[in-house]
C-alpha cells in the first residue's frame, strides 16, 4: 500500500518504565529456579504508572523530535490491549494532556501485539490522503501474565510514539506498507477474564511466523526489494528466539536486527514491542538507511514498512532521550514488589 501524498515520520518517542523483574525472579517463586528462562528481564510499571502514562511520555517525546505544535495535530490515536478503562478511551486522556484537543479525532486500536502498527497504518493512510497534515499513533502496554503462566516470564511495559507528516518534513519516510492478516486465533481473552489465554506453540506456527512472513515476502515483492537492501531489520519480539527465527527465514541477518532487538533487556511490551525497536534503530540511523518494520498481532496480523531515513533524522536524535537511556535507567525489584506494584494481590 502506498498513500498518494508523500509521507514520513516527523517525530518519535520512546518510554520504559525504570522498574525490571528478573525472569531468574519469576522462576525462583514459581518454579524453584529449575529450568531456563526466556529473557534475562522485563519492564514493570510503577504504582503510578499506566498506559495512559506511557503513552503520555513516548507522545511527549515525539513531539519534541518532530517540533509540532500540538494543536496541529489532527489525529491522536493509542494502539493497546491493556487500556485503563474498559468504557472511557485512552485517546482523550493522552491528547488532552499534550494540548491537542478539541480539533483531533481520537480513538483506541486493539489488534493484540499490532494495535500499535495498526493505529501507525491509519496514520499514514490520514495524512497520505490529505485528510491531516499531521496525525500521532502510539503503542503501549502494561500486559498481563496469569501468576506463574509462561507469559509471566516475558509481558512487560513500554510505549512508542510517532508523529506522520508530509514526506518533506519527514525523518524518515514511507515507501510503502503491507498488511497480512487470517482468523487465526492463538491468543484472546474473553469477557470478564483477567487474564489472556495462549495457544501454546501453535503462537508460532501458524500464528507467528505466517502472518510475519507473509507480510514482509509481499511488501519485498511489491516494492522490488531484497532483504540485503536494508540496514536494519524490526520483527516483533514475544520473545529473544522468535524475531531471530523468522529474520533468519527471510534472509536477514542478525548485524541488520540486533539494534532493535530489545526483548531480552525490557520484555515483551506487546503494542509496542515492534515500534519501541523501531525507536531504537531511529536513534542511531544514518541518512539513506532503508529500515524493515515488521510486528505481529495474535488474532492474527503483521504490517510491514518500509522507511527511509532522511537528511533530516541526525538533527531530531538528540532532541529527546533515547530508547536505550530508558533501557539502562533500570530499578531491579523482586516479584513480592512486582505483585504489588501489578496489583495481583486483591485484598478486601
Amino acid at each position: 500500500m502506498k498513500p498518494s501524498r508523500n509521507v514520513g515520520i516527523i517525530g518519535y518517542g520512546a518510554y520504559v518504565p525504570r522498574y525490571r523483574l528478573p525472569a531468574a525472579e519469576v522462576s525462583r517463586v514459581w518454579t524453584g529456579g529449575h529450568g531456563g528462562v526466556p529473557i534475562e528481564e522485563k519492564a514493570v510499571p510503577g504504582l503510578d504508572e499506566d498506559t495512559a502514562t506511557i503513552a503520555l511520555e513516548a507522545a511527549r517525546n515525539a513531539l519534541k523530535r518532530g517540533s509540532v505544535n500540538a494543536a496541529d495535530l489532527r489525529a491522536v490515536w493509542v494502539g493497546s490491549e491493556s487500556h485503563p478503562y474498559a468504557v472511557k478511551p485512552t485517546g482523550t486522556i493522552v491528547a488532552e494532556a499534550i494540548g491537542a484537543t478539541p480539533a483531533v479525532s481520537v480513538g483506541d486500536w486493539q489488534f493484540a501485539c499490532k494495535a500499535g502498527t495498526e493505529a501507525l497504518q491509519a496514520a499514514f493512510a490520514l495524512v497520505g490522503s490529505s485528510m491531516a497534515d499531521y496525525a500521532l499513533a502510539i503503542g503501549a502496554d502494561t500486559a498481563q501474565g496469569r501468576p506463574g503462566d509462561a507469559l509471566e516470564y516475558t509481558t512487560a511495559a513500554g510505549g512508542a510514539a510517532f508523529i506522520v507528516g508530509p514526506r518533506e518534513q519527514s525523518l524518515a519516510y514511507l515507501e510503502g506498507s503491507y498488511s497480512f492478516v487470517t482468523d487465526t486465533p492463538d491468543f484472546f481473552r474473553r469477557p470478564y477474564r483477567h487474564y489472556p489465554e495462549h495457544g501454546g506453540r501453535f503462537t508460532g506456527e501458524p500464528a507467528y511466523f505466517k502472518h510475519i512472513t507473509g507480510s514482509v515476502q509481499a511488501l519485498l515483492e511489491e516494492l522490488g526489494f531484497k532483504p540485503s537492501d536494508f540496514a536494519a531489520a524490526v520483527f516483533h519480539q514475544p520473545n529473544v528466539k522468535f524475531p531471530q527465527r523468522v529474520a533468519q527465514m527471510l534472509g536477514f541477518s542478525k548485524d541488520q536486527i540486533k539494534v532493535g532487538l530489545l526483548a531480552g533487556q525490557v520484555g515483551n511490551t506487546y503494542a509496542a514491542a515492534a515500534m519501541l525497536g523501531l525507536t531504537a534503530v531511529l536513534d542511531v540511523a544514518k541518512p539513506g538507511d532503508r529500515i524493515l518494520l515488521a510486528s505481529f498481532g495474535s488474532g492474527a496480523g503483521s504490517d510491514a514498512f518500509s522507511l527511509v531515513a532522511t537528511d533530516l533524522i541526525l538533527e531530531r536524535q538528540t532532541l529527546a532521550p533515547s530508547t536505550r537511556a530508558y533501557i539502562e535507567r533500570r530499578k531491579p525489584i523482586d516479584y513480592a514488589l512486582y505483585a504489588r506494584y501489578r496489583r495481583k494481590l486483591e485484598m478486601h
